[in-house]
């Protein structure tokens, strides 16, 4: 296989890039300088050699713990559990939010495979203690996202004195959250609800 075909090849491996748009992007790196192509490289190295799990949170970044556990602005009462790392950003985005986070690393899908036991549950549990006093489900609005919060709501209501709250309806069903703009995730947040 030849650079150009394996380059369209590890691009086609992407969520959401099909054939057409690796070839686009490879060519595109092409016709660019080589500077640009390099520096590109360099960035994916960068990410893949220092980006690691937040011990606290299991959110992305190249520190430990992340740069959201380590703020002293932000409410260590307030719990936003997210399925993805992706998620963040689209809240953080939206300004709304000042707590902590908690990432599942997916959701309850049993087609696929992923129980309980395949999510980061017990450490959420962990994480409870006496200055948490409100978990805020923000898993998206599609079935999955739906069971995975209704399963959450039910355990933390029998096995902790905290509030449960869920995002309103202000995301799309089907939606996710790394997708929703500010405005729509500010709307979701300031209408939540008790679960």
């Amino acid at each position: 296989m030849n650079a150009i075909e394996a380059l369209v090849g590890e691009f086609a491996r992407l969520p959401g890039i099909g054939r057409k748009t690796a070839q686009r992007l490879t060519y595109h790196l092409l016709r660019g300088s080589r500077d640009d192509a390099r520096r590109l490289a360099r960035a994916v190295d960068r990410v893949a050699a220092e980006v690691r799990v937040c011990g606290a949170c299991a959110n992305l970044s190249d520190m430990d713990p992340c740069e959201v556990c380590r703020s002293p602005r932000r409410d260590p009462a307030l719990l936003c559990v997210v399925e993805e790392a992706s998620d963040i950003p689209a809240i953080e985005n939206s300004g709304n939010f000042g707590g902590l986070y908690h990432v599942l690393g997916g959701r309850l899908s049993p087609l696929d495979g992923v129980g309980p036991e395949d999510l980061n549950i017990r450490a959420l549990f962990r994480r409870l203690g006496d200055s948490v006093r409100e978990v805020i489900i923000a898993t998206n609005a599609s079935v999955e996202g739906e069971a995975t919060a209704t399963y959450l709501q039910r355990l933390l209501s029998s096995a902790a004195d905290v509030r449960v709250t869920r995002l309103a309806r202000g995301l799309p069903v089907g939606g996710d959250l790394e997708y929703a703009d500010g405005v729509t995730i500010a709307e979701a947040f300031a209408g939540r609800r008790d679960m």
